[in-house]
């Protein structure tokens, strides 16, 4: 179905040339004089967009914004102004603006913000419609994601969730682990009561042991008093062991038991304690190697291992850099008060283009220093850490010898991306040179996941 766009402005003849423009290029345009008008539209049909002149006679621009987002907080609407301003712009976004743009208006600027806020919009929608169609009781929290990977992890977690099933989440460090294990605590029927954590790398073997399972007073010097242990607090709850891998096989023996007689001993006591409690442990190891080589135990992970959820790398999920990319955009320009509408084409190239050993906290952190750094209200490579933009022009100087064993896409998405770092995102003027309508760019963009 063709976006269907509402153009509100007092100017008849803006109205019209904006409709005509934007019908060529494939929208469904329906048009309203002023606030009100669109207030009432909006009350009565559904749009993808919206197009906002902010000075009108009859409820200006901002009125109309916010009563609009009270109806459909979703859609996106760009405010059109001739009155530029940085407090008429803090004041729009603060109403929930998707951007702003200024008059008299650039048609390609125009045209390169309504597909990157019908693309955004899209993916929401996407995300959300992924996550209502597994169950509404389900809550994935910040776990985004629209790739199949993603989506087959989704599924997973809505039949864990539930069960009393303990949970082996896997996966290389920064793919959000503990972010799967309070999604499954979340969606369980011990939901109520507060999940705890331990991180097993984060403390000696002697310190953990008490941790874990707590210690009578006078077990060791410094116990001057009885303490309950992790374990103990989170019975009747579910109790999340990061980095399981790091444990010694002393309190690898121990967490055994635990999970087999549901029973636990304090250090320096001699009574066992009946415990309710759901294990979920993750680890960045393969543990089938650390069985092999001596340094974990096959019993416990057979125990642990009932169920494992495996989180797939961001190099294994790449269409979902973009989606990533944008929240952590807005999360961060929103905490350090800056306006920022996105990414370049040659940045976006780039964070698609690397492996991201470090995964979504190395995205994450990539986009905070970024935002921090920005001069303009768009990020470009020069934001970038240098071990990251020189890996990307040595390949792209691989690249440019055409190697042999690229595919045709391959070369097709370099010449396309390189024809808008030279027309400085223009598509119009890029699409002249590459020889192609403006409607098959946008398709190929699409297609190749460029903004």
């Amino acid at each position: 179905m063709k976006p269907k766009i509402l153009v509100v402005d007092d100017d008849l003849s803006l109205r019209q040339m904006l409709n005509a423009v934007l019908s060529d290029d494939g929208y469904e345009v329906q048009e309203a004089s002023d606030g009100q008008s669109a207030v009432e539209a909006v009350e009565n049909q559904f749009y993808d967009l919206i197009l906002l002149d902010i000075r009108m006679a009859r409820m200006g621009g901002i009125e109309a914004l916010k009563q609009i987002k009270k109806l459909s907080p979703g859609i996106p609407v760009i405010i059109m102004t001739a009155y530029a301003s940085v407090d008429t712009a803090r004041e729009a976004l603060k109403s929930g603006a998707f951007d702003y743009l200024t008059k008299p208006l650039d048609i390609d600027e125009l045209k390169l913000l309504l597909e990157r806020a019908l693309r955004h919009y899209q993916l929401e929608q996407e995300n959300r419609y992924l996550k209502e169609r597994l169950d509404d009781r389900f809550d994935f929290g910040h776990i985004i994601g629209n790739s199949a990977a993603m989506r087959a992890l989704f599924e997973t977690l809505a039949q864990v969730a539930p069960s009393e099933a303990t949970v082996l989440i896997t996966g290389e460090s920064g793919t959000g682990k503990e972010l799967i294990a309070n999604a499954i605590h979340q969606n369980s029927p011990r939901k109520s009561r507060p999940m705890i954590k331990v991180n097993c790398a984060a403390l000696p073997e002697t310190l953990l042991e008490s941790e874990l399972f707590g210690h009578e007073k006078g077990a060791f010097t410094g116990a001057t008093s009885r303490t309950r242990g992790r374990f103990q607090m989170a019975h009747g709850s579910t109790i999340f062991l990061d980095e399981i891998g790091e444990m010694s096989p002393a309190t690898q023996a121990k967490i055994l038991r635990a999970l087999q007689e549901k029973e636990i001993e304090p250090v320096g006591g001699s009574a066992t304690i009946k415990i309710d409690t759901r294990v979920i442990a993750a680890t960045n190891k393969n543990l089938e190697v650390e069985i092999r080589e001596g340094r974990f135990r096959e019993d416990l992970y057979y125990r642990l291992n009932v169920v494992t959820v495996e989180v797939p790398p961001l190099r294994k999920r790449q269409e979902d850099i973009p989606l990533l990319a944008d929240f952590f955009l807005k999360q961060y320009a929103e905490k350090n008060r800056k306006h920022i509408k996105g990414f370049t084409p040659k940045a976006l190239d780039i964070m698609m283009r690397y492996d991201w050993p470090g995964n979504v906290r190395e995205l994450e952190n990539l986009v905070e220093r970024s935002v921090v750094l920005a001069r303009a209200d768009m990020i470009t490579p020069d934001e970038f850490p240098d071990a990251i933009r020189d890996l990307y022009m040595e390949t792209k100087q691989q690249d440019a010898g055409l190697t042999p064993g690229r595919t045709l896409k391959d070369v097709e998405r370099e010449m396309i991306i390189r024809t808008l770092e030279e027309t400085g995102g223009n598509r119009t003027h890029a699409a002249k040179i590459l020889g192609i309508s403006r409607r098959t760019l946008q398709l190929k963009l699409k297609e190749y996941g460029i903004n």
